[in-house]
């Protein structure tokens, strides 16, 4: 990536030479060339939300940044790109969503995330630590910056506008108004769960923002819900487990099971973790941020329970997927399982089979099948 301050070989985690997708975009060099350009002063306590691969903070690490970030692939691309840069030890301050923010804030720095929920709650909580003369610059692609984008920051920071396109990424500009009377921050969401979801009915959901489907249970988990196995006890994990609620519903209906929660979403583990105790539910329980089962012992799970995320951002892939499921090939034991729930359309049965062997169907219905594939 081409700067102000040197071009940085840069590598999205986990590294694979076979992916095409660049760890950064127009709007990550869009933000950098303007910072130059306008001389903003980098002296003090700069701020940088969002940054997906660490292009941002890596960039600027001469300047002592902070990162704040919900994924443990950007924060452990990030630390890779560092070093690939030479920058030196703890010149970048990793921090994830659910710490706490610096108490003063010179310049702001976002990352436009593509839930308008994340963004909501961020803004709402480094607020505090923004004053008059806080530099803030948001950047996306034009795609990414909408309408109800530009209202989120008038509404919790101040006055804002945009900058023209350049290469389809767009800047935000937003002047702080300390007298400015904040909104109460909404999250983390909390409902209660309907009847006739299966082992799910009457339990409680507890969203932190940026978590997926996060003001509603979407349909692809309340299909898979319906067809969870029973009473299998042994090791479970809820892989990619976003809210918990798959992973806690198993744990309600059995005790015996020892269930293992796992999300690349700092966001996620801290919902799947309120979701479980807001159940009381009795059995075994253990919460991990990670790339998939990576440092899970292989032949030591019994089931795994997956709804693979077919999103990276912006872009549509299937590595997350393939992570996961060949996560689960290595992890389970001889004759444990992996079920998936997961559109049509995605051909799970496909890889499924190439990797373990064997698929069935165990449900459908028009828009989503759950499939099962077992260790031999």
């Amino acid at each position: 990536m081409t700067t102000p301050w040197g071009e940085p070989a840069l590598t999205r985690y986990p590294e694979d030479p076979r992916d095409r997708l660049r760890a950064w975009d127009a709007s990550d060099e869009y933000l950098l060339r303007h910072l130059a350009a306008e001389r903003v002063p980098l002296d003090g306590t700069v701020v940088v939300v969002g940054d997906r691969w660490g292009a941002l903070v890596t960039a600027l690490a001469a300047h002592r940044p902070v990162q704040i970030t919900d994924s443990f692939l950007a924060q452990e691309a990030t630390r890779a790109n560092l070093a690939r840069a030479g920058a030196e030890p703890g010149a970048v301050r990793l921090l994830t969503t659910q710490d706490a923010p610096p108490e003063r804030i010179d310049v702001l720095l976002v990352r436009v995330p593509k839930s308008l929920a994340l963004l909501e709650d961020q803004l709402l909580r480094l607020a505090p630590a923004v004053h008059a003369g806080t530099v803030v610059v948001g950047t996306g692609m034009v795609k990414e910056i909408h309408t109800s984008t530009l209202r989120l920051f008038e509404r919790i920071l101040g006055p804002t506008r945009t900058s023209l396109a350049e290469k389809k990424a767009r800047l935000i500009f937003c002047t702080p108004d300390p007298a400015l009377e904040r909104p109460a921050n909404p999250w983390p969401y909390v409902y209660t769960l309907e009847d006739g979801i299966g082992p799910a009915s009457g339990g409680t959901v507890v969203n932190h923002a940026g978590v997926f489907c996060a003001d509603r249970l979407d349909i692809g988990t309340r299909f898979f819900l319906g067809q969870l196995p029973r009473g299998r006890g042994g090791r479970v994990v809820d892989l990619g487990c976003g809210n918990g609620v798959v992973g806690a519903s198993v744990a309600r209906t059995d005790p015996e099971a020892e269930v293992l929660f796992v999300d690349e979403s700092f966001q996620a583990v801290a919902s799947a973790e309120a979701t479980y105790k807001a159940n009381g539910a009795p059995g075994r329980a253990e919460f991990r941020v990670g790339d998939g089962l990576a440092g899970v012992p292989s032949g030591s799970v019994d089931l795994v329970l997956c709804n693979p995320p077919f999103h990276s951002h912006q872009a549509t892939t299937d590595a997350t997927a393939w992570r996961m499921f060949t996560g689960a090939q290595r992890t389970l034991r001889p004759g444990g399982e992996l079920w998936v729930v997961g559109n049509r359309h995605l051909g799970y049965h496909v890889k499924l089979r190439k990797l373990f062997g064997n698929s069935r169907l165990v449900a459908s219905d028009p828009r989503f099948v759950v499939l099962k594939a077992v260790k031999r």
